[in-house]
Order: C-alpha cells, then structure tokens, then sequence
C-alpha cells in the first residue's frame, strides 16, 4: 500500500486535534454505529482537563488506497522537544492557523522547525465561520511568516485550504463548498506530500517517542528509514556517538491502524511503527539490524531555561495524605520521567533529599508536579528558576529571553505595557488586531515573566491573552521587583478555628479554611503589608455564661484566595515552598522553625554587608 505521513502543527487551541477527529471519521475509522469521545486522540486526563495536547500521538486512515499515518502535536511552546523531533518522522505537515487569531509565537516555533528540516508545508486556515474572521490579512501574515522564517521559493507556493474543523470540511475557498468534508484535504495531501523517502540497506530506525506499556514494557515509537524488520528479529541500539547501548530482540512490531495499534509481521521502510523488547534505548538513539554500524543523526533539541526543585517532603503532615514519599521512589520516577521526555534534565543534589528538574517552562514543570501527585506522590517544590548561561567568550552572565504576545482590549494596553517594562521587557510592536483590541509584543527576560499569568489577568479583567515563546539569551537584564506583599503564618499544629481566622481577616485575605490542618510555619493568608506575620489560627472564642448581643455575633467568613498549583508556584518567593500531597496544595516556609529563619535572615545581611 502507498504511505503519507504528515504531522498537524499549530499553535495552542487552533483545533489540531478537533481535525484529527473529523479525519478520522470521515475516512471510515469508525463504525457508523460507534461511540467515540469528543478530541479522541487526548487520550491523557489531564488532556482533557485542559483542553491543550500535552504528548504527540500518532494514528493512521485510509484514503484512495493510500496510508496516511498522521502525528498530532502539541502546540506549547513548553512541550515543544516533542515537535522537534516528530518533524523528522513524517514528509509533510498540515499548519493549521485560526482566522480571527493568525499565526501566533507557537505556528512560529513549530512552522521554523518545520521549514528546517525540509518540509514543505500545506497552509489550512481554520475556523473561518468564525464572526471575527480576517481570512485575508491571515493570509498575508503567514506569508509573512514563512518569509521572515528564510522559507525556499517552493516553501514559499504553498496550498492553502479553508474550512472549520469542527464542522467538517475543508475547501479551496473560503465560501465552500462544505458538501464534501474533508475530502479535499485527503486529495491535496495525496498530490502535495511525497512518499516517505527509503534509503537502501539493513534496517535503521531512529527513535522518537518513548512510552512505558504495562503489558509490552518500554516502547519506541518511529519511521523506519531503511529495510525491515519482522518480530524476533536480533537488532542493536547505537547512540548519538555511536557507542553500543544494548542489544536484544524485538518481541513485537506494532502499527497505527486508525484509533487501535496492531500487531504486524512486518514493518517495512517508510511506515511508523512502535517496537518492544528492549529496556535502554530511548528517544533519539539509532535502532539497527547488527551490521550497521553508523549511527543516524538526529535533531537537536533546544536547552531548557527553567529549573526548579523537588524535595522530599519534610512537613509535620508528611505521608498522611500520599504514599510515595521517600527519595527513592522520587528519584526513580522522575529518572523514567526524563527517559521519554527528553525537554527535562533531572540532577541529584549532593544530600540526596532533593533533586533538580529543569525543562522548557513552568507549564511542564507543572503538569509532571500533578502527574505525580495523582499517582500519590508527595512532595515539596521550590519556586521555578532560571537557567543561566556563561557567555565564553566574555565571561559575562546570559540569561534566556522570551518572545511575549499579548492580546489586550485597548483601554488595559496602557497598564500592560508600564507592567512589562517593569519587569525589564523592550517593546517591539504595538498594533491593532481588530474588534477594539491591540496586540503587543515584547522580549522579556523569563524572570520577569514567573507568575505575571495571573496578575496580567486580574489588570485586564480576564480579556488579555498571553503566549511566550523562546527567544535567545542575552546579557543579564539586572533585578526585577518581586512580591510586594508578606504572608501570614501559622505559630502552632493543630485544626484552624473560624473564630480565629474571622479575628485575622483585618490583616489580610486568607488561603485556608476553618477544620483545615495547619502546622507551624505553614502560610496561611496574605499579608497586607510587606513584612511577615505570624499568627495564631487556632484560638477559640472563650465562652462565658453571659449573653449578649455582641457576644453572639455570627462569623461571617470571607472566602479564602485558592491556590491552583501554577499559582502557587508562580506566587511563593525564594524562601518558601509549596507543599503537593495528592488530597492538598500547601504552602510553607522553607525553614519551619521561627528561630531557624531569623538565624538564616542575620546570617544573609552578614553576608550581603
């Protein structure tokens, strides 16, 4: 059977996987009968939970007698090392740009690497039923786009289609038809992907995705390049220096055949297939039959720019709400981790109680913190910190830089752009982007950027839109203001009383509720003013047997601040750390002992004078 294999780029919630679904089920994947869930190929909770595609995954449909195996990609820039490497497997790629949004940091990210490599993209504007549609100016920009992306003049003649995923058709022109689905799409692809390019010789492999099977093991997801391979066969794993990883025999070959994977006799070059039976190789290592002896090369991927730090969690309620706590089982889980992810770099401190995980920002990091804690882990993590570089020639200190677009109503532009510059970021362009809006961009250093999601949104009541993108790094940009506020902490262990936190509210708004377990050291509100606080949230009413009126006031509790996980991390300072159970979100001092911290305090102005 003839082969296509294509990948779906765009940016975050274009509607890459909504396509996949109609593609699916227009080309005869499903029963006309059968029950499929919406976004089928986010298969992982917290997929659906966010509505983002956090792992590529690939599948395949037939159409005129041709195989297309198709790779869906996350569009965050956060898991951007998967993309990277995904672009190296197929022979075309579909971008998929909204037309109200256009091209957005991400299409840029991925169409870059895309161009890169050779591909030579179909263009599908997407979403035109949209009220705010700009199908025109779109167009223009991603013609701008593969412009300023040094694009060849046969990149540069791509096709274009228009359509709405959603509704299940694609056309060559904006009006329609809709009567034929996505045909189109299928036929375009056919006549503008080239077959998968075969090399001669043995069998060779490089391998692109890593996932862990409870049933198969270890299995390695990628395109065969040259001959073939049938299960049982003897192969070895050559790494990117050509040294020997291991040798074994494959115990099954798999392919995508629409949802399901199946078993096959034989992967033959060209196709994407995912092999079992061997436990070391991993993502962009070499698999080969025994007599090659070169390995392929493979793409680099970009280094991660934050870091943060996961500790064993030593809190006075440590181990009553997880079952995996020690460092052990820590450490092992996020080295199988890193296996298959290789965006992360995971380093062992020297006391062994706390490691450091570094990737591409603090979404990654977040999403592997809730992994882990839905599979009972406990843990605590320090507030996400930059990756600084040494500039060799110089000696001078780098730090990463990011592209910020932000997508503002007119009348919050003002305050987003004296936020920004406070946080040391140069504006590049400021113009409108229809509807009352603007459209701003700036090169901001990461730093500056940690916990400003929130904050921008609370300025713009919730319109703005915000999307980042690596840039380069650059000298460092010199301090940037943290948080004005100090925090209120708890003096003692026990239960918080409602009387108590009622009696606290004039000092500022609080994060816990009343019959919430709390321990010395643990931050339990906001303090209005700069300093911190301790406070006592345990102190009941004393009852008398004398009734009043103003003894018998009801208390009427302002509705505590709620961390999510991102906001936590965001929000905590240095000295502090967020405490991730698989029942709770706490957050706590470093040093828990009053005394502890006012020792570390003497001790830094001893340092700092």
């Amino acid at each position: 059977m003839k082969l296509r294999n294509i990948a779906i780029i765009a940016h975050v919630d274009h509607g890459k996987t909504t396509l996949v679904d109609e593609l699916l089920k227009q080309s005869g994947s499903y029963r006309e009968n059968q029950r499929v869930a919406e976004r089928v190929m986010d298969s992982n909770d917290l997929e659906k939970e966010r509505g983002i595609t956090i792992l590529a995954k690939a599948t395949s449909v037939v159409w005129k007698d041709t195989r297309i195996n198709i790779v869906d990609t996350p569009g965050h820039a956060d898991f951007g090392g998967e993309v990277e490497r995904i672009l190296n497997m197929v022979d075309g790629a579909i971008v998929l740009v909204d037309a109200a949004e256009g091209p957005m940091p991400q299409t840029k990210f991925v169409v870059g690497k895309a161009l890169k490599v050779g591909l030579k993209p179909i263009v599908a504007i997407n979403k035109v039923d949209r009220a705010d549609a700009r199908i025109t100016e779109v167009v223009n920009e991603v013609f701008d786009l593969f412009a300023a992306l040094d694009a060849t003049d046969e990149q540069l003649d791509f096709p274009i289609l228009y359509g709405s995923g959603r509704n299940g058709w694609m056309a060559e022109s904006p009006e329609g038809p809709s009567d034929q689905g996505m045909a189109p799409l299928f036929d375009l692809v056919l006549k503008h992907v080239p077959e998968p390019n075969v090399n001669e010789g043995q069998f060779r492999m490089i391998g692109t995705l890593l996932e862990a099977n409870p049933f198969l093991g270890r299995m390695i997801t990628g395109r065969i390049t040259s001959g073939s391979l049938k299960p049982n066969q003897p192969i070895k794993v050559l790494a990117q220096d050509g040294s020997l990883v291991e040798q074994g025999r494959v115990s099954k070959i798999l392919a995508f055949r629409g949802l399901e994977r199946q078993p096959i006799e034989e992967g033959v070059a060209g196709d994407i297939v995912a092999i079992a039976g061997l436990s070391k190789g991993t993502v962009a290592d070499t698999f080969c039959a025994l007599e090659v002896t070169e390995p392929m090369a493979a793409q680099p991927i970009d280094p991660p720019t934050v870091t943060m730090s996961f500790i064993v969690n030593d809190s006075p309620l440590a181990g009553t709400e997880g079952d995996k706590v020690t460092s052990r089982v820590i450490r092992d889980r996020l080295f199988r981790e890193a296996e298959g992810n290789v965006a992360l770099k995971i380093e062992e401190s020297t006391e062994k109680d706390s490691f450091f995980v570094s990737g591409r920002g603090e979404l990654q990091l977040a999403v592997l913190i809730e992994t882990m804690r839905r599979e009972g882990f406990e843990l605590a993590v320090s507030r996400p910190r930059v990756v600084f570089q040494k500039d060799e020639a110089t000696g001078a200190t780098l730090e990463p830089i990011e592209e910020v677009l932000i997508d503002v109503d007119e009348e919050y532009s003002g305050t987003v752009v004296q936020k920004m510059s406070e946080r040391r970021a140069e504006m590049i362009e400021m113009r409108p982007s229809g509807g009352n809006r603007q459209r701003l961009v700036f090169y901001a250093p990461t730093r500056g950027l940690i916990g400003y999601q929130s904050e921008l949104l609370t300025d713009t009541r919730g319109t703005a839109i915000m999307n980042r993108l690596f840039h380069e790094y650059a000298p460092y940009k010199g301090e940037i203001a943290g948080r004005t506020n100090g925090v209120l902490i708890a003096n003692a262990a026990g239960e918080a009383v409602a009387y108590a936190l009622w009696n606290l509210e004039d000092r500022g708004p609080m994060m816990i509720e009343p019959g919430w377990k709390v321990y010395q050291g643990m931050l339990i509100g906001i303090h209005n003013r700069d300093n911190d606080l301790e406070v006592n949230v345990l102190k009941g009413k004393q009852l008398t047997n004398i009734r009043t009126t103003s003894k018998d006031e009801a208390v009427r509790l302002t509705p505590p601040i709620r961390m999510t996980l991102e906001r936590a991390l965001a929000w905590i300072q240095d000295d502090e750390l967020v405490e991730v159970t698989p029942k709770s979100i706490r957050l706590r001092k470093r040093l828990l002992d009053p005394n502890d911290r006012k020792r570390e305090e003497r001790k830094r102005e001893t340092e700092m004078a």
